[in-house]
């Protein structure tokens, strides 16, 4: 199996939540099993660490649903990826959908609060992984595993999870700090019980979360193997601050690129990873053979089965004229699509990027809950590069690309551009080996580039992964009137909204809990 987590027992939630989170979603532990019993050999170590793995792809310890890890909030609004890809591409040019759930449309209409249950959802859900990874670091220590007897190659292997758990908290709190701004911290000094949540302001989370990372990046295993397929090595490390540095002017009001290229320089010149030769196999189900990922969620239709992550990607992204067994799936459930916003950096036919299906659908949206409105978008699918459908046909073994070598490129031209350093000549030979794969040879290649084709260029090669709210706000072009899109602010011609509304609230539930937190401005 090609599958990290799925390779490995998932543990029962551990018995921990922060105690901010117990107290305005009456989030209970699962259970009474304590940290002596969970952690008292190395089978509970790693039982720990594919939990904290898998959390990023499931919501709770039932797949597909049932025993949610937050309790007193809907399941399905605590899949990190789903949630996460609602909130950078629904409130875009990038996506709309159909569905009428309560709070869904108020990502393209821009007229969420603080009560919207998908952004309770992400944020409680990122939380309580922090929670976990804190208390995996707690008894992690030297101290501790000479106590329970573990040493030699298990004490080794246990501080190697450390690491990587680091990692992957640096990560929840990166996505945290980008969407809400200035979210409550926790580090496993903060013992659970011990006082509610402090903020750090977002200038201060990007310096914790820069230490962080430096600090682990070299103790990281450098190679990239089946072994460390969707797993912490130092190339994740340096994109997550290559993506960082890029977006530094937003988060602290101190402008990196210098360090954004040299980060993501630091990618390429590894040497470690490779433009996947058919960009179209970038979100088919054997993707994990691909050379160009760095790092991934997992998914895996027998092993890891969720309503979220590529799963949703697929499903929804299927109807009206669609036959859902062409993509590899039971059914569509005629959910997301696209603008022509999107549509139109496509300017020929000859760019095999533009994956979308028109037969019967509508360039124009007249009705953003008419699925046959916007063009369909089948990106991610349950089907192999050779054709043949996944093991399950509801759910999806596609993974789900967090960082690849595509955004790596991107992001040197891009701070080249913007007097990052680096060489210009370098630059452009990036963008044109995206277009030479884009085109299947040299003709959509270009003789010079500037920031306005790379913001296009951003969508048309990453688009519907995760990343259009961030680069849109870089630009700054999410808010204002600078750059409308089809049904921006909820008016079919579009329209600018309001700057607060570059990051999202923090929930009203955790604001009335925590005497220690300041709401974001606006809501």
């Amino acid at each position: 199996m090609k599958k990290f987590i799925s390779k490995t027992s998932i543990l029962a939630a551990l018995a921990i939540t922060l105690a901010s989170c117990q107290k305005n979603l009456d989030l209970q532990p699962k259970n009474d099993v304590t940290a002596e019993v969970v952690y008292k050999d190395i089978n509970g170590y790693n039982q720990s660490v594919a939990k904290i793995y898998g959390s990023f792809a499931l919501t709770g310890n039932s797949g597909p649903a049932g025993s949610g890890d937050v309790v007193g909030i809907d399941e399905g609004s605590t899949d990190f990826i789903r949630v996460m890809w609602k909130a950078q591409e629904l409130s875009t040019d990038e996506a709309v959908v159909a569905w009428g759930d309560p709070g869904i449309q108020d990502f393209h209409n821009m007229n969420w609060d603080g009560n919207n249950i998908f952004m309770k959802g992400f944020y409680f859900k990122a939380e309580y992984q922090v929670t976990l990874i804190n208390e995996f670091i707690r008894q992690s220590t030297d101290a501790k595993l000479a106590a329970r007897g573990i040493t030699g190659a298990d004490a080794d292997l246990v501080k190697s999870y450390r690491t990587e758990v680091r990692f992957l908290r640096a990560f929840d709190y990166w996505a945290l700090m980008d969407l809400y701004g200035n979210p409550p911290v926790t580090t496993e000094a903060d013992l659970i019980g011990s006082g509610l949540p402090k903020q750090l302001g977002r200038a201060k989370l990007f310096e914790f979360i820069e230490t962080e990372l430096k600090a682990i990046e070299t103790q990281l295993p450098a190679i990239k193997d089946v072994a460390h397929y969707g797993r912490a090595t130092q190339g994740a490390v340096q994109a997550l601050l290559a993506r960082m540095y890029l977006n530094a002017q937003v988060y602290t009001g101190t402008a990196r690129y210098a360090d954004a290229l040299t980060y993501a320089k630091k990618v390429i010149d590894s040497q470690k990873y490779a433009l996947t030769p058919n960009y179209r196999n970038i979100g088919l189900n054997d993707n994990n053979t691909s050379p160009e990922f760095i790092w991934t969620v997992n998914y895996d239709g027998l092993k890891t089965q969720t309503y979220g992550g590529t799963t949703f990607l697929a499903h929804a992204s299927v109807g009206g004229n669609m036959n859902a067994g062409d993509y590899g799936l039971d059914g569509g459930w005629s959910g997301i699509r696209t603008t022509s916003a999107l549509v139109s950096k496509f300017t020929d036919n000859n760019d095999k990027r533009a994956i979308f299906f028109s037969n019967g659908q509508n360039l124009e949206i007249s009705s953003l809950t008419t699925f046959t409105d916007g063009y369909a978008v089948p990106k991610f699918q349950n089907k192999n590069s050779a054709g043949v459908s996944g093991p399950n046909a509801t759910f999806v073994s596609a993974d789900f690309p967090v960082f690849r070598l595509a955004e790596m490129y991107l992001i040197y031209a891009e701070a080249q551009l913007r007097g990052g350093g680096g060489d210009a000549a370098t630059a452009l030979s990036y963008i044109n080996a995206l277009r030479t794969r884009a085109y299947g040879n040299t003709s959509g290649n270009v003789t010079s580039i500037n920031l306005d084709f790379i913001l296009d260029e951003r969508s048309r090669e990453l688009y519907w992964e995760g990343h259009r709210r961030t680069d849109l706000i870089r630009f700054g072009k999410f808010v204002t009137s600078a750059y409308l899109w089809p049904w921006k602010g909820g008016v079919k011609a579009g329209k600018a909204v309001e700057d607060f509304r570059r990051v999202y609230p923090l929930p009203y539930d955790d604001v009335n809990a925590n005497t220690n937190l300041v709401q974001n401005t606006g809501y």
